[in-house]
């Protein structure tokens, strides 16, 4: 039986991130059609508990628990020899002698790696002759590293702007090493095609999906919000900066507005890990701060609006096509929408401005806008993750077709 390494910065289950969500429906994907041998890291201590769902559907298991503040020690290495903390945050000598040793004693087929910090992992693996090597950066990192330096002062600014540039060279090297670099949206691979012109031939979008039988509007769910309230919704990991600034801003700069024209409004901040800037916006009054949530559905289904007010951000936001899935009103800068073409014709209002945010979130509470069919049918018709993942198995189980040729047949369609 075909016998693929798949490689990811955190352990893909359970799928309650974004980075999460992509890894563990392709590798639930792949693992239908092959053996997959998982490596991966954990740095949530509760995903310890959800091993046993990876058991049931791979191959070998390498995963190893990582400390924050040791793999942060480690980074900072980096600095002295010149690469990406990045880089240096991820690197394990028992994750790296497990690769080699399940290389040297398997004839591999292929390897899958997922995100650019874990390319280190599949250099000198023993592999067939015309083996693929795919690598799934998802994003241009590096811009969004560029983007936190703009948002910092001195001297994260330097150390941002420094990881930028640094991770740039990573994903230069990666997109020429692998046989195919996948991303997630368009926008991504214009911009990676930039950095790299002499790769672009094997830059590739394969855009993210939604699992629309899980999140369907027909279902059934509890109110989890306080009687008597209209809220509006932000979902995500509240540890992520892109997220606790998106919320900040939102909470202080259009917030305030809303609730001028409508009372009753709540702004519901729901996701595991607030940081503390998160916490104390449950200060200001009408700001419900959750908190990891088992299930962020009942959140959306009894939503009267969904935000996504990111002004940091890159790729494909889960967060929309969950909301869109689920026929909610959706609220989004164009950050937020850069990854999904079409989002506005599926009825995703985009608003930049503070003000012109709030008064998209007003007018959606004060009509009751309800559900919006057209966005669902939109994630259903662009957004399913079968697709995506026979463009990647098309891509690794070629049986010896030259990738070139797989990747000039259609991938870049997907």
């Amino acid at each position: 039986m075909t016998e693929i390494l798949f490689l990811a910065h955190r352990i893909p289950y359970p799928p309650t991130k974004g980075d999460k969500i992509r890894s563990w429906h392709l590798l639930a994907g792949l693992a239908q059609r092959c053996t997959v041998h998982l490596g991966a890291f954990v740095d949530d201590p509760a995903d310890w508990a959800h091993v046993d769902a990876l058991r049931a559907v791979c191959g070998e298991l390498s995963l190893w628990p990582i400390s924050r503040r040791a793999a942060l020690l480690r980074s900072l290495r980096g600095l002295v020899t010149g690469d990406p903390l990045t880089t240096g945050f991820y690197r394990h000598r028992g994750l790296r002698d497990w690769a080699l040793a399940l290389a040297a004693g398997r004839r591999l087929d292929a390897v899958f790696v997922y995100s650019s910090s874990m390319a280190q992992y599949a250099a000198g693996l023993a592999l067939p002759a015309g083996a693929p090597r795919v690598i799934d950066l998802c994003d241009v990192d590096s811009d969004k590293w560029r983007q936190f330096a703009t948002s910092h002062a001195a001297p994260a600014r330097w150390v941002y702007a420094r990881e930028a540039r640094l991770l740039e060279g990573c994903e230069r090297q990666a997109a020429l090493d692998f046989d195919a670099a996948l991303v997630s949206a368009e926008p991504e691979a214009a911009l990676l095609r930039s950095i790299v012109p002499d790769a672009a031939a094997r830059i590739r979008v394969l855009a993210n999906g939604v699992d629309s039988s899980f999140f369907d509007p027909s279902g059934t769910w509890p109110n989890p919000f306080p009687a008597g309230t209209r809220p509006v919704v932000f979902t995500g990991a509240m540890d992520y900066f892109a997220n606790i600034d998106a919320v900040r801003w939102f909470a202080e700069a259009a917030f305030p507005a809303v609730r001028a024209v409508v009372p009753d409004a709540l702004f519901a901040i729901v996701g595991s890990n607030p940081a503390p800037q998160v916490e104390a916006l449950a200060r200001r009054g009408a700001i419900l701060v959750t908190g990891r949530v088992p299930d962020v559905r009942p959140y959306l289904a009894h939503a009267s609006a969904v935000v996504a007010p990111l002004r940091i951000a890159r790729g494909v936001q889960n967060k929309v096509l969950e909301a869109m899935a689920m026929s909610r009103p959706v609220v989004a800068t164009s950050n937020a929408v850069q990854g999904i073409p079409g989002a506005a014709q599926a009825g995703v209002i985009v608003r930049d401005g503070s003000a012109e945010m709030a008064t998209a979130v007003a007018d959606a509470l004060t009509r009751n806008a309800g559900n919006v069919p057209a966005s669902r049918r939109f994630v259903e018709d662009r957004h399913g993750w079968r697709s995506q993942v026979e463009a990647l198995a098309s891509l690794l189980l070629n049986r010896g077709q030259p990738v070139s040729l797989v990747l000039s047949a259609g991938l870049a369609a997907v």
